[in-house]
């Protein structure tokens, strides 16, 4: 029986910045079509560790596998080939004011593989029926959409291209209960559409429960809890019970400096 290997395998990742160790020997596997959802408080390294797995930041150590293959230290053609593997959704949308919504959705269309203009712009009208969008607003700008609009336009410049791998950064961040579960749903739809393993990382409890299965808790730069969304209530690991219950008293201390 042949067991395959996950689809990342992040191995004693370390990192720093200066004296400040954010990455302290991360231990994190996500298998091929799996949903992983890594939890945390804010500044715990989550959009670190997702920055050295994509390939922005450079590990200080520390192994990253995907698909079985070594990527930490990649030269950069090699980059951009394991690049086209990934889509991903970034904290804030990240959208370009100067460029109209179809234009955002097939820049790397465009820009990374050359395409067309014309079948670029097919493709994103596509995606935003993908997304629930209307083609009418192909030619607007993102500052004419609301918040919850350039979500979607996000999500669907993040499966443009059809990605094995999907990262979320903070999906549901700024958006009130109901666009956010829209938005997890959405999330839901297009990974489960493409077959493509997703990883995203949250601090919305809400968020994590629907859109995992599986979730993993980084605290103080190591992974202190991992295992199936169901368990998540009764993970029986204090830090967690912590977190996923909002409580102020526990074993994770926040620094409040004094007025």
């Amino acid at each position: 029986m042949t067991i395959s290997a996950p689809k990342i395998a992040v191995s004693g990742l370390r990192k720093s910045f200066g004296r400040k160790i954010v990455l302290d020997g991360i231990e994190l596997a996500c298998d091929a079509g799996e949903s992983l959802v890594i939890i945390g408080g804010s500044g715990t390294g989550k959009s670190v560790l997702i920055k050295c797995i994509i390939g922005l930041i450079r590990p200080d150590a520390g192994s990253i596998r995907i698909d079985g293959v070594e990527t930490a230290g990649l030269r950069r053609a090699a980059r951009e080939h394991l690049m086209r593997k990934f889509g991903m959704l970034f904290q804030g949308s990240a959208l370009f004011d100067s460029l109209s919504v179809w234009e955002n959705i097939a820049f790397g269309l465009i820009q990374g593989r050359g395409m067309e203009r014309t079948q670029a712009r097919d493709i994103a009208i596509r995606k935003l029926a993908a997304v629930g969008l209307d083609p009418d607003i192909a030619s607007l700008r993102p500052a004419e959409l609301s918040g919850g609009m350039q979500k979607r336009v996000a999500l669907a410049r993040a499966i443009a291209a059809e990605p094995e791998i999907l990262f979320f950064d903070e999906p549901t961040t700024g958006l009130d209960p109901i666009m956010a579960d829209v938005i997890n749903n959405l999330i839901i739809e297009r990974v489960r559409g493409l077959g493509a393993t997703a990883v995203s990382i949250t601090h919305d409890m809400t968020s994590a429960r629907k859109i995992a299965d599986r979730i993993a808790m980084l605290h103080e730069g190591r992974i202190v809890w991992h295992g199936p969304a169901a368990a998540i209530e009764n993970s029986g690991n204090p830090y967690v019970d912590q977190f996923v219950n909002g409580r102020a008293e526990g074993p994770i201390r926040m620094q409040v400096r004094a007025a």
